[in-house]
């Protein structure tokens, strides 16, 4: 039940996230969720969408570096303590949170975060059997 995201590289200039929003619009392609994370110099827009593979395809026929990985959608309680509880798993099972972000799908249900986990085999293993809700691309594409 890993998920792919895509990642993409701007470089520093003003309307490069404009410019992808627009292509994919146009294209038809959905964002489900997404992050920005800036430097200096370039940006790194990740991104889930509802066609992978035609959103990298667009996007590089565009000019646009594009790379694809694994992350893992979570399903967390909407109530004090639901991340907390899912991060103390990952802790006492070693497991690496590279990155994360989130966002609430109905507010007091259900929050979902996107992990990107160093070892996503062992991370998913751990936390399907801790009872830890993770979901499907599809089911992210359905929302």
């Amino acid at each position: 039940m890993k998920v792919d995201q895509l990642a993409v590289f701007l470089e520093d200039g003003s309307g490069r996230l404009a410019d992808v929003t627009a292509i994919l619009a146009e294209n038809g392609i959905s964002i489900r969720a997404l992050s920005l994370a800036d430097t200096a110099a370039f940006a790194i827009l990740r991104m889930i969408v509802n066609d992978n593979e035609k959103a990298r395809q667009i996007l590089q026929e565009n000019g646009f570096t594009v790379g694809k990985n694994e992350v893992l959608v979570l399903e967390v309680p909407d109530k004090p303590g639901g991340l907390a509880s899912v991060l103390d798993t990952a802790r006492a099972n070693d497991l690496q949170v590279e990155y994360m972000y989130a966002f609430v799908h109905k507010a007091g249900e259900a929050g979902l975060i996107i992990f990107r986990f160093s070892d996503p085999d062992k991370a998913l293993s751990v936390l399907t059997k801790e009872g830890i809700r993770v979901l499907s691309g599809e089911d992210i594409y359905a929302i």
